[in-house]
Order: C-alpha cells, then structure tokens, then sequence
C-alpha cells in the first residue's frame, strides 16, 4: 500500500494499488517545504506557508505518476522540491535506493543525470540569446559526455529529430519557433543525459489544445521506448488521464486521494477528487453534467 500524507483518516483517502514486486525507482515519504511568511521593519519571520505539507508516493520503473489539483496547491513544488531545485524542509527523498537530499558533490551531480524536468513555460526555460544546438547539448558539456564538437552536433541533432524537430533546428534561437516546438526543444535537452525519470511540470498547459495532444504522444513514446519514469503534474483531469497510470490528487499541500488511473476516474472517493473531474468539459453536447462545487472548509 504506497503511503500517504501525514493527515487524519478523514482529511485522505487511498486505495491500495495492486502489489509491486520490485521496489519503487523513486520514493517519497512526508516531504514538506515551507516557506517564511516576513513582516515588519526588520522582516522578521512571524509564520510559515505550508506549500508541501508530508507528501508521500511511489514512482516505478515506466510508470508515470499522476499529480493532479487547482493551482496553488503545491504540485510544482512538490517536483522541484524532490529535485532540489527548491530546497525542502523536510522528509525524505530516495531514488533507486539513493538519499536525495543528503547527497553532495560527485553524488548529487550523478544523480542529476538520472533525474531531470521538463518546464511548464517553453519559452521562459530556454535561454533567449542561445542557439538551439547549445541549449540541447550544454548538459552533455556540463557531464563530460562528448569527446569533441562532431560528436556533440552528433548527439544534439539525433535529439532533436526524436522529438520531432529538423536537425537544420539546432542553428536558430528559441523565439524563432513556435510554443509547441519549444516545448519539443526543451523536452529534447531534458533527454540529453539519458535520464530514468522526469518531472514533466505541466508541460502542455501553455500550449493550443490542438498541440498538447502531439506533446503528450510524444511523451508516451519516449516513455515507452525508453523505460522512462515520470512525475505528471497538472491541473486537468483530461490530460491526466490520457497518460498516466496512477493519481495523487493534491489540495492544500496534502495528498488527499491516491489511486490507478481507472479508481481515480470512475470510483473516486474525495469530494474534491469528484468537484475536479466534474469540471471536465464532455465532448458529447447532449449530455449535461452536474456541476459539484467543493467546500474545503468541510475537510
């Protein structure tokens, strides 16, 4: 049974999920991040935001892991926190058998290697004043990965063509293409180090609703050709489940329902799990759904 939160019975709700017989690739337990609340001339810290309040899942191997709930709840936090973009306050985070957040020096970087993100703002992730085929390859640099130049272009282009971009893509800047291309782009550096698992931070929300479809197939096929593993994390129901296996829906920093995709979909539990499923748009005209509005006062 993959843990939860650190909340009462009444506050969470889980379904079991069916037994694993490997170990997680990723484990998350009661991961929290909170950030000073300053007033005063002095700015003295006179109380916290709990933005991730004890947070705890599972990811394995070629799983993707659905992080679901409004904005402001703390997703994004959540996939920076365990990265360490953002520093936590607590609770552990261990990939493949490895302490996250206690690792330094040569640890930490090659655990950077194995995890990676993928941007929600194509275009505020790529630097303005870079040619694609430095921004593609500078983590290859960065890890010592290539012997010369030949061999970095090599690399860089067969990226880019994976991801669905023209090897020619690799001479221009990032504002000469459009957001579903940058996205690919950013989607193709994120690849660069062979990494096995990715927080993908809402990587279609900027994009037409016509493009996500394309990114997100995408996604599933690197996903599949390569083992990936993968923390998806949005705020629509409709784009959650057309990639992911499981779900964690979050309100308030909490982990508040936890299931397989089909569980979440069709059998959810938590009042604000169905309020967010009941504000996905149905493509039949003729049906009418009844709109559930969630209090969370009653939590």
């Amino acid at each position: 049974m993959c843990p939860m939160s650190s909340t009462s019975p009444s506050d969470a709700i889980q379904t079991a999920p069916q037994p694993r017989q490997t170990r997680a690739l990723l484990e998350v337990r009661d991961l929290r991040t909170y950030f000073p609340i300053r007033s005063g001339l002095l700015q003295m810290t006179t109380g916290h935001v709990r933005a991730v309040d004890g947070v705890s899942f599972d990811v394995h191997q070629g799983e993707t892991l659905g992080l679901v709930g409004e904005s402001g709840c703390g997703k994004t936090t959540v996939g920076r926190s365990l990265l360490r973009l953002i520093p936590p306050t607590g609770g552990t985070v261990t990939f493949d058998g490895q302490d996250v957040l206690s690792a330094r020096g040569a640890r930490l970087k090659s655990l950077r290697k194995q995890m990676q993100i993928i941007f929600q703002d194509p275009a505020g992730s790529l630097n303005p004043r870079m040619r694609i085929a430095a921004i593609v390859g500078e983590p290859l640099v960065v890890h010592g990965l290539v012997k010369d130049r030949d061999e970095l272009r090599s690399r860089v282009e067969d990226l880019l063509v994976r991801c669905g971009m023209p090897k020619q893509a690799a001479d221009r800047y990032p504002h000469e293409f459009s957001g579903g291309q940058r996205q690919r782009i950013g989607i193709a550096r994120a690849l660069a180090l062979q990494p096995r698992f990715i927080v993908c931070d809402e990587p279609t929300s900027a994009l037409d609703v016509s493009i996500q479809s394309a990114i997100l197939n995408l996604l599933a096929d690197l996903r599949d050709d390569f083992g990936l593993s993968y923390l998806f994390i949005s705020h629509d129901m409709a784009v959650i489940q057309h990639i992911c296996d499981h779900i964690a829906v979050m309100y308030k920093g909490k982990i508040v329902e936890y299931g397989t995709r089909d569980e979440i979909l069709y059998r959810p539990r938590h009042k604000y799990t169905q309020a967010l499923l009941s504000a996905v748009p149905d493509t039949d005209p003729t049906i009418r759904k009844q709109r559930i509005v969630f209090d969370g006062m009653a939590m």
